[in-house]
């Protein structure tokens, strides 16, 4: 258990609850909210119980109820209030929680149990959009700002693979009912986060197209035996760190060099380093801002 996080700075509550740490300062004070540690130098330590309890109530304040009045409710209470709210479209914000939770402490068993909750009432489509995009986005933000380290990111998003994983292979199970073309997907060399290429390719599988996923780190110089499988190839490709932003002109041009010489493949392209390119006129190169673009394009 030593390598659980137990111990988070008012910073961290912060970055983890979406509450100011000037107003936690005077939820403590004014309604005796928390009851920190302090260490030898008088700063405040918050433990995981005082995490757990500051989500619930930031889920209270947000849906409405005072904090004056909550502040009078026991742990008990407050976690009944949560349970009574609880609908449809508040779902989210509570399984983004208690995935946090799970995060932090590596329990897998409170990451299955949530999934769960989640898929009786929603598809698996809709878990990922509505709560994964939205909960990813968030680990950015907690590694960003040191909140959590890369073995509290490789552990969740290892489990959402899994899942991507098992529905992925569901589909793969029917035949095609397009042919009309294919979709090969790939990372660049050096760039293992696939996530996002990972539910393209579910994406894709799901609208009844062949999809051919080759993973992370695919050097170029490997693709030129794929031309022969279709006639109308779409290569798709996320840009998360690599090629670093000043290589990614001459990335696509060995691209093209290598694989378009006989016949002009679409390359579909997407991810942070791509963002800043705007004057490529090339009519087989697609540049999308997001996920969601891409996939209205399917």
């Amino acid at each position: 258990m030593n390598n659980i996080k137990q111990n988070f700075s008012i910073k961290d509550l912060e970055n983890l609850c979406g509450v100011k740490a000037h107003t936690i300062r005077i939820w403590e004070k004014r309604y005796n909210l928390l009851s920190p540690d302090r260490t030898e130098t008088n700063i405040r330590t918050y433990n995981l119980k005082s995490l757990q309890k500051l989500l619930n109530v930031t889920y209270l304040v947000n849906s409405g109820y005072k904090i004056s009045r909550i502040s009078k409710l026991n742990e008990e209470e407050v976690n009944e209030y949560v349970r009574r709210i609880v609908s449809d479209n508040s779902t989210k914000n509570q399984a983004i929680n208690s995935f946090k939770i799970a995060m932090l402490n590596y329990d897998m068993e409170l990451f299955l149990s949530t999934y769960e909750l989640l898929a009786e009432k929603k598809t698996f489509r809709q878990i990922f959009i509505n709560v994964f995009i939205p909960f990813l986005t968030e680990i950015g933000l907690l590694w960003q700002t040191g909140t959590i380290n890369p073995s509290h990111e490789h552990f969740i998003t290892n489990l959402i693979k899994q899942k991507l994983f098992i529905n992925i292979e569901r589909l793969q199970y029917l035949k095609p009912t397009k042919t009309e073309q294919i979709f090969i997907l790939f990372l660049p060399e050096n760039e293992i986060h696939e996530l996002g290429l990972l539910y393209i390719n579910y994406e894709i599988l799901l609208r009844g197209y062949k999809t051919i996923y080759l993973g992370t780190s695919i050097p170029i110089d490997s693709l030129p035996n794929m031309q022969a499988l279709h006639e109308n190839t779409i290569f798709i490709s996320y840009f998360t760190v690599m090629p670093e932003k000043d290589k990614v002109v001459d990335y696509i041009k060995t691209f093209d060099k290598t694989m378009c010489a006989q016949k002009k493949h679409k390359l579909w392209m997407f991810g942070k380093q791509i963002m800043d390119i705007s004057n490529d006129n090339n009519p087989n190169h697609r540049y999308f801002q997001s996920i969601g673009e891409l996939i209205k394009e399917l």
